[in-house]
């Protein structure tokens, strides 16, 4: 009863939260103009929201297998589609896209088409026929689709590697944002962010997750969209200007070429004492890859993002958690009309924040101005002192030129709003959008992971008769000490938060995509060929990575697949050594053949009859 009541007044429950968030965003701005410092409305705005997130799971803990593991499978469609949203939208998303489109241009909208475009092969290839499954994993599908216990390992290791890259990378934009937000050191940020994510999942598992990130939808799309129509209104492009991004793309290519851009060699950036890797505020056309080979990079990154997205676990798990296999269809659609609002104005805003900086027009701008005044600017000086942003004046000019201003990509999204000249509490809202953006998409990567090892590994391998408390304690030990790890690794900052989740998409659709999609479509695929797909997928597209894609060396990748593409090797071998081992082995018995049919039959029991 107490269920059925919950689930009904959630549209009331959640209508409730925005309007106590939109009260607390006016209270926020009250005080900055009562003389609130910067650091003071950060240290709010992240407490509070993470307070909320806090209190949704501890109040959503539960000691029940299939609330842990699945919500109950009791979530609405719409709700889904929000905690779905919450669950791709990651770091990457609201924190580095933008900063990849303001340095990559058109290439990095590849990023975008791919993201979206892997929900249609979700929609259409795997969703609805895993709910209908019925299992609790991704390598729980494995498992009982092929049989034994070498095939769930090796899905679970795919899950592990892939989930792992992905989190550090989270982890790593929840220390970014923490950082500037809290004026603490970027290796401290990290393991707050680290605190903060632990407290949202521990206690209710999938439960918990799922309503604290509808809760976090909300704030991070509030937080991304209100910047950019507020820009666009002060710079006179009106309220919408998503429908005029030509006229601003050109406006920005005639005002880089009044500037004459300069690619500076790497020797100058590191004489000048500018952190090696970061982006150039722009690259010469020269330098870019051209014709057959440029369409190819775009669509080949497209490729592995779409494909990629249809392989991550994490994503998956969340279609486990709806009703019915009619509900799971339609929450990828819903999915996709939640995304789409943020991924429709990631390159506004890259185009909004790159005119502010170079407009002569704008008071904003800072190239062309002597470097002593831009460096008194407070903003230059914030992110400056956290080693975000740097200058170097080349020609010893004294005049800050295009190519002698430096910012990561990472943190565009968090510096545009003061960049613009926005009220600090604009800044405040951005930093707990992008917590939020963060901390729930690792909530659902590290919990992919504790259950796929918890219920995979330690229940169905090592002690299946354990019983549901040992299972659950399990879980969120593992979910700390994964954590745990992962903000160690984070705080190496190994590459970036783009570049690591890219990886993740390549890891999982090396090993992943084509067991999951011919082991719901093509009965004759055997347990013999899903493991040799995943262990030649997996184990060659890492061998490319390391010894051949430019990551590691510098190596001539080949057909430009680079180390974010090495996806389409592992994809390839994965495909042909599955099928080839699957045609010369037994095919599988009549049962199996007879469950994948089921699988596909819209209506009905679930297949293992976890409901």
């Amino acid at each position: 009863m107490f269920k059925g009541k919950f689930i009904d007044n959630l549209p009331k429950i959640y209508g409730l939260y925005t309007g106590g968030f939109a009260l607390f965003f006016i209270i926020m701005m009250i005080a900055e103009k009562n003389g609130a410092s910067a650091k003071s409305i950060g240290v709010m705005f992240l407490s509070f929201t993470i307070a909320i997130y806090a209190l949704i799971g501890v109040l959503s803990r539960t000691m029940q297998v299939s609330e842990y593991y699945v919500a109950g499978r009791e979530v609405p469609t719409v709700f889904n589609g929000m905690a779905t949203a919450a669950d791709w939208m990651s770091g990457a998303s609201f924190v580095a896209m933008a900063g990849g489109i303001y340095y990559g241009g058109y290439t990095y909208m590849a990023f975008l088409v791919g993201w979206t475009g892997g929900y249609v092969l979700v929609s259409t290839l795997l969703a609805p026929y895993l709910r209908k499954f019925g299992c609790y994993t991704v390598p729980d599908f494995i498992g009982t689709r092929y049989g034994g216990n070498i095939a769930r390992l090796c899905a679970v290791v795919v899950l592990v590697l892939a989930s792992f890259t992905y989190v550090t990378a989270q982890i790593n934009a929840t220390g970014t944002i923490a950082s500037r937000a809290l004026d603490i050191p970027f290796t401290s940020g990290v393991w707050i962010g680290l605190v903060s994510i632990l407290l949202c999942s521990m206690l209710g598992g999938m439960r918990a997750v799922t309503w604290t990130q509808v809760a976090q939808y909300i704030v991070l799309i509030v937080a991304y969209l209100l910047p950019i129509f507020w820009i666009s209104w002060k710079s006179g492009f009106g309220i919408f200007p998503h429908f005029q991004l030509g006229e601003e793309v050109a406006k920005i290519a005639a005002l880089e070429a009044q500037f004459g851009l300069v690619k500076n060699s790497a020797a100058a950036i590191k004489a000048a004492g500018v952190p090696g890797g970061l982006s150039y505020i722009s690259v010469p056309h020269s330098a870019a890859p051209a014709g057959a080979m440029a369409a190819w990079k775009y669509i080949s990154l497209a490729i592995c993002m779409m494909v990629g997205t249809a392989s991550l676990p994490h994503i998956l798990m969340r279609y486990f958690t709806t009703p019915n296999v009619t509900s799971a269809r339609r929450s990828v659609a819903w999915s996709l009309f939640f995304i789409f609002l943020l991924y429709f104005s990631a390159p506004m805003l890259a185009t909004l924040s790159k005119i502010q900086l170079i407009d002569p027009s704008l008071p904003t701008s800072i190239i062309g101005k002597p470097i002593d005044q831009v460096m008194a600017i407070e903003w230059v000086k914030n992110w400056i002192h956290v080693k975000q942003a740097f200058i170097a004046d080349f020609n010893k000019d004294g005049i800050l030129q295009l190519n002698e201003w430096f910012m990561r990509g990472d943190v565009v999204v968090l510096a545009t709003p003061e960049v613009a000249g926005l009220p600090y509490v604009v800044s405040g809202l951005v930093a707990a959008g992008g917590m939020a953006a963060a901390m729930s998409t690792a909530d659902g990567l590290i919990l992919a992971i504790a259950n796929a090892l918890s219920h995979d590994i330690y229940y169905k391998m090592i002690d299946p008769k354990a019983d549901v408390r040992t299972r659950l304690l399990v879980a969120r030990i593992l979910l700390v000490v994964i954590g745990a790890l992962g903000a160690y690794i984070a705080s190496m900052r190994l590459t970036s938060i783009l570049g690591a989740v890219a990886w993740a998409f390549d890891f999982a659709m090396s090993g992943l995509f084509f067991p999951l999609v011919l082991g719901v479509w093509w009965k004759r695929a055997t347990r013999q060929g899903a493991i040799a797909g995943m262990v030649l997928g997996l184990a060659s597209g890492t061998a490319y990575l390391v010894h051949v894609a430019p990551a590691f060396n510098n190596n001539t990748p080949w057909l430009g697949i680079d180390h974010l593409r090495f996806g389409i090797i592992g994809a390839i071998v994965c495909l042909v050594a599955m099928v080839v081992v699957s045609l010369a082995t037994e095919e599988p018995d009549s049962a199996t053949q007879k469950m994948v049919d089921e699988v596909r039959i819209p209506s009905g029991r679930s297949i293992l009859g976890k409901h």
